[in-house]
């Protein structure tokens, strides 16, 4: 299998940064959703990487960004809760796939 050209830890990395940046702002509540996706997101099938990492190659840096900061922060003012990091990334594949149409 090939290596995604997105890491799992860079993936982690988003949870990490949305967590203290939550943190720093004084909202444990959205730090703490955060942190659980952040565990999570550590058990996240290679094979939804591998999805995540060529989309990202069609789509470009740019129109991810775009797609992705809405949704993070739904999840910064309770707007959106995911159980697990798959189920995010799963939410962001959708995100993509209609751009892409």
């Amino acid at each position: 299998m090939a290596k995604p050209s997105v890491s799992r830890e860079a993936f982690r990395g988003l949870f990490a940064f949305y967590a203290a940046k939550a943190h720093h702002d004084h909202n444990g509540v959205a730090e703490g959703r955060l942190l659980k996706l952040f565990a999570s997101s550590e058990h996240i099938p290679d094979g939804l990487l591998e999805l995540w990492s060529s989309r990202t190659e069609l789509i470009g840096p740019e129109a991810v960004g775009n797609i992705m900061a809405p949704l993070t922060h739904q999840i910064l003012d309770g707007g959106a809760q995911y159980n697990h990091a798959s189920d995010f990334l799963h939410r962001l594949l959708r995100e993509l796939d209609r751009d892409l149409h």
